[in-house]
């Protein structure tokens, strides 16, 4: 059969292990004996070079959900579409296991991309009014406690509005698209991943009625350290992460900028649930 693509340049991100990389060559050879331009982007630095993504029509991302985040979040700003094939086990996010990815693409390339359009958080950290650290996340932003902390205290508000103070491990905020991470195992809810809202999550909570949020994301979600002589810890996407302090602010809002995840018309969502989750 006639092999017709509609799209001229695609790329591909590895996951840098032996197994990813040894397919990724397969893979971008396979692409040019299409007629597909591609690049293998080799690191972090590469995927950030505006120059390089040029023309780019989808980025394939070769590994895991990590491989996957880590991707998305550096060209969501170029609204560039994120393929995923699977090389680990679990894989929410990730489209195409790797057995199947040659013979899914031929089908994927030859249709217009049917993409999953997926809300971000953007974090800014402000220490004595200064702001620290600012960056965007397409699953959560998590604040847990220094490894020789007990508990970590932290008071939240959504916009001027005070909403408590958790005493506990910590707290998560967040996306629709990460309720089936970290969110889930402390206990919140899933979230169909294409809604718009926050999900605030008590990681380990002091008090048992402290429960999981959900809120609109029309107003920043603000937080503050206020547990004294005591450290915590920012990270983002399990990934990034930033060292707090006692009175250091965290404001979370919607970032700008969406994660466009192509998938496949076969599969939906709920297929991926009852797969991932082992439900009957």
């Amino acid at each position: 059969m006639r092999f017709n693509s509609l799209y001229k340049k695609v790329d591909i991100f590895s996951k840098a292990s032996k197994d990813a990389e040894e397919f990724s060559k397969k893979l971008n050879k396979w692409l040019k004996a299409k007629g597909i331009k591609s690049h293998i982007f080799k690191n972090l630095a590469e995927l950030e070079h505006e120059e390089l993504l040029k023309d780019t029509e989808l980025l394939i991302v070769v590994g895991g959900d990590g491989t996957l985040l880590i991707a998305t979040r550096r060209v969501a700003k170029y609204e560039i579409p994120v393929l995923g094939i699977n090389l680990g086990t679990l894989g929410f996010l990730t489209e195409v296991n790797v057995d199947e990815a040659f013979n899914k693409l031929e089908e994927i390339l030859q249709k217009p991309l049917c993409i999953s359009k997926r809300m971000m958080l953007r974090a800014t950290v402000y220490r004595e009014g200064k702001k620290l650290a600012e960056a965007d996340c397409l699953n959560d932003v998590v604040i847990n406690k220094d490894v020789i902390s007990r508990i970590v205290d932290v008071s939240v508000y959504i916009g001027d509005t005070y909403i408590t103070t958790y005493n506990g491990d910590g707290i998560i905020i967040s996306t629709p698209n990460g309720s089936t991470g970290y969110a889930l195992s402390a206990g919140g809810p899933i979230v169909y991943p294409m809604m718009e809202v926050f999900i605030l999550v008590p990681i380990c909570p002091h008090t048992l009625t402290d429960r999981p949020l959900i809120l609109p994301p029309f107003e920043p979600i603000r937080i503050r350290i206020t547990s004294k002589e005591k450290n915590a810890w920012l990270t983002l996407d399990g990934q990034e992460g930033t060292q707090l302090k006692c009175c250091d602010e965290i404001v979370v809002k919607q970032s700008p900028y969406f994660a466009y995840l192509v998938r496949t018309p076969y599969k939906n969502y709920f297929d991926i649930l009852r797969e991932k989750l082992s439900w009957k």
